[in-house]
């Protein structure tokens, strides 16, 4: 059996929802595990992530270049959190031979701070399920990087049966520099788990990455395994980035994360904020959104401590696609990235209801005027209402039996700005 094929089967037992953008060299692999074809990578990262949040393993096969389009939800999950776990395969064309550049994507696992697993041929079955189980144990996403000489080499058995799936779920009282710690937290045990992992093998002499020959076996690449001799020879495809990383230490602890009520308060709605009957409209009817990053984020916080938060700017429309069917988004979140998912869903008849709080402006950073959304969403056919028509609010805040969109509009009140309140 070769490695792709055994590849293939290993990921398939895996996870039973595979999303993915062809393109050299995982074109095979996406078509072998059927996966559905998102508008974009980010996308189909985001439906990953919805899926986690629903306690449902899945994956995102792309390639080196497709995997730059998912650094924002990447990045963020790390903090935020996942539960079931997400795995991505990456594909390097370390030689460019059909791409636009040979970039190398382990040194993602350095930036945000996820596990990046790169298997032989020996070694590739096992290496998925490692890859999935790290992720749920570490609460991140997991990245699964293959080469053209991996594909290209023999393949041991079939994979054994799963393992046990636990589903750690973020806790929700933090706040975001205790969710920080506790990501950074999550990353010192990352370096304990490499330097156990059943998949590296010791040895004297060379040091094989991937499907390299040597005497010793590298398969968890971030955080590299202890021991990796500064004066061995380490034999890798692409960039040198394990032996820019012998050595490499854990980082700090930082200390037990910070919870709202130990630092005593926490961020709120405006006082007089016309967002707020909508919140309170979709708490009311059990809607719960996956709010997106700016102010819908604080539908979250009290009064309404309602929804779920997102994964970068422009997320929540993936997200919820896959979860809670609810998005919650900005005006210039929705056409910074969400719109592309929004397409998405709309083309495959998704039940989700999207609603867009039009205030044409940036309110959490300084009320930068932005142009509203209505003009590039005809195509959606939108329900355009003001913030104060609640009679309209009413019949369209409710569980959606297709994809409906809603934008509410309102002006921020002059000179306000989000409050506080003590815990």
């Amino acid at each position: 059996m070769n490695a792709e094929t055994a590849l293939v089967a290993a990921l398939r037992a895996a996870a039973d929802h595979w999303y993915g953008v062809p393109g050299y060299p995982v074109t095979a692999i996406a078509a072998g595990l059927g996966a559905r074809l998102p508008a974009n990578e980010k996308v189909g990262l985001e439906y990953c992530l919805g899926h986690s949040l629903s306690g449902r393993r899945s994956g995102l096969v792309v390639k080196h270049v497709g995997l730059n389009a998912c650094a924002d939800p990447l990045v963020q999950a790390t903090t935020r959190g996942i539960s079931a776990g997400v795995v991505v395969v990456v594909g390097d064309d370390v030689t460019a031979r059909w791409s636009e550049n040979a970039q190398d994507s382990r040194y993602y696992g350095e930036l945000a701070e996820v596990p990046v697993l790169e298997p032989d041929g020996a070694t590739v079955a096992d290496a998925v399920e490692e890859a999935f189980g790290v992720s749920e144990a570490a609460s991140r996403v997991a990245l699964l990087r293959i080469t053209p000489a991996l594909l290209e080499s023999d393949a041991a058995p079939a994979p054994r049966p799963p393992a046990p799936r636990p589903s750690p779920s973020p806790a929700d009282d933090l706040t975001m520099r205790g969710r920080a710690a506790r990501a950074r937290r999550g990353t010192r045990d990352l370096f304990r788990w490499a330097a156990e992992s059943r998949l590296n093998r010791p040895g004297r002499g060379a040091v094989g990455v991937g499907a390299a020959d040597g005497d010793a076996r590298v398969v968890t690449v971030y955080p590299p395994p202890p021991g990796i001799g500064t004066g061995a020879e380490v034999r890798e495809h692409g960039r040198p980035f394990v032996r820019e990383h012998r050595g490499l230490r854990p980082p700090a602890d930082p200390g037990e994360p910070e919870t709202h009520a130990r630092r005593g308060r926490r961020t709120v709605l405006c006082a007089d904020c016309p967002f707020a009957p909508v919140i309170a409209l979709l708490k009311d009817r059990g809607l719960v959104p996956v709010c997106d990053t700016g102010c819908a984020l604080l539908a979250a916080a009290p009064p309404f401590s309602h929804g779920v938060a997102g994964y970068g700017l422009g997320s929540s429309v993936g997200v919820a696609a896959t979860s809670t069917g609810v998005a919650l988004i900005g005006d210039y979140a929705l056409l910074h990235s969400g719109i592309n998912a929004l397409v998405d869903v709309h083309a495959g008849g998704v039940p989700l209801l999207c609603v867009v709080l039009e205030n044409r402006c940036l309110a959490m950073t300084g009320r930068q005027p932005h142009h509203g959304v209505e003009p590039y969403l005809a195509w959606a056919d939108p329900i355009v209402l003001d913030a104060t028509d609640s009679a309209g609010l009413a019949r369209a805040i409710a569980p959606p039996d297709r994809t409906t969109t809603v934008i509410v509009r309102g002006d921020c009140p002059a000179g306000a700005r989000y409050g506080t309140m003590e815990c």
